[in-house]
């Protein structure tokens, strides 16, 4: 049986950049995908691509490096949700207030709570906001 989850960009950043203080749980994340398909909004991929963008740009990453990662991205069991761009003004813009978070992580939120599915996300204040509106946390390490 395949495991479904919304996974914000934040695990994948952090596997890619080498964040140390959460690398393992973003790890954790990553491997889960093995066994598992994660559900993203259509945001997922710009988000993404942003941060590579702006990393090369301040010369923290070389092009052969974004191209590697933008080919290894693209291997990842990836279900890229297109309805939730109708959801914005009725339910992620709401969301966003009610929790006072970015319109782009309270797409991630929406997503999970319309889906019935859990959140991977390692942002604290995106994973207080589901805690709240009861969307269960994708374990980040094992046990």
């Amino acid at each position: 049986m395949t495991t479904r989850f919304v996974m914000d960009a934040s695990a994948v950043l952090a596997a890619i950049f080498g964040d140390e203080a959460i690398g393992s749980d973003a790890h954790f994340i990553l491997r889960t995908l093995t066994n598992a398909t994660a559900l993203v909004p259509a945001i997922w991929q710009a988000e993404v691509a942003n941060a590579l963008v702006v990393k090369e740009r301040q010369k923290r990453i070389d092009s052969a490096y974004v191209a590697e990662m933008t080919k290894r991205l693209a291997d990842l069991p990836l279900e890229v949700d297109l309805i939730g761009a109708r959801e914005v003004f009725p339910r992620v813009v709401p969301l966003a207030r009610r929790h006072q978070l970015t319109v782009y992580d309270a797409c991630y939120l929406e997503l999970a709570v319309r889906s019935a599915l859990p959140l991977a996300s390692l942002d604290h204040a995106l994973r207080r906001a589901a805690e709240r509106d009861g969307v269960p946390l994708l374990a980040t390490t094992p046990g």
